[in-house]
Formats: structure tokens, sequence, C-alpha cells
């Protein structure tokens, strides 16, 4: 089992940063990937990004120039910076790791973007 506890998210004005943590603890030894999905009311989750452990990263267009993700290995954290906030940046969002082919989500971290 994986436990993903995410921390950082608020409100925020447009054009404004915000800074996501995401700790995993458990039973395993290495997670292959770690990133973050979104969902806005009354919308499907989204990937927002995801990085691997083989370094890969990968973005999804609305989040490319403006989001940025990395981990701390040593920490078991996957961080997400976002810049340049905008209005329909807002939804809620989920820490995900996949380990040993399972998929393992967070309890979600509400993030508003409004004037």
């Amino acid at each position: 089992q994986v436990q993903l506890v995410e921390s950082g998210g608020g409100l925020v004005q447009p054009g404004g940063s915000l800074s996501l943590s995401c700790v995993a603890s458990g039973n395993f030894v290495s997670i292959f990937l770690m990133g973050w999905y979104r969902q806005a009311p009354g919308q499907q989750r989204e990937m927002v990004a995801v990085a691997s452990s083989t370094q890969y990263t990968n973005y999804a267009d609305s989040a490319k120039g403006r989001f940025t993700i990395s981990r701390d290995y040593a920490k078991k954290t996957v961080y997400l910076q976002m810049n340049s906030l905008r209005p329909e940046d807002t939804a809620v969002y989920y820490c995900y790791a996949q380990v040993g082919g399972y998929n393992y989500w967070g309890q979600g971290t509400q993030v508003t973007v409004s004037s």
C-alpha cells in the first residue's frame, strides 16, 4: 500500500503562483511514476504533469511553460510549481503514484484562481 498526502493548495489571484507538494509513505521500494492530475467541477480528471524515475516528464499542453514538476527521491516527494495561474486552472489537484503496476491517489487539494 502507498499513501499520498498533498499540501499547498489554496486561493490565488490570476497571474499568481502556488506550489503543491505530495509525500508518499508505505511499503514500497521505489515509485516509478509520480505526478499530478486535476478535476474541475463537471469535468473529467485530467493529467497535469508526471515524472518518472527515469527522468521522463510529461506535461499537459495547458501546463507547458507555466508549471514545473520535480521529485525529491530521498524525501519520496513530488512537487508542482504553478506560475501564471489562470481561472481555468481552478480544480481539485490529485497526487498520483504508480508503484508495482498499481495506481494510487491522494485525497486531493483545492486550487482556486480568482480575483
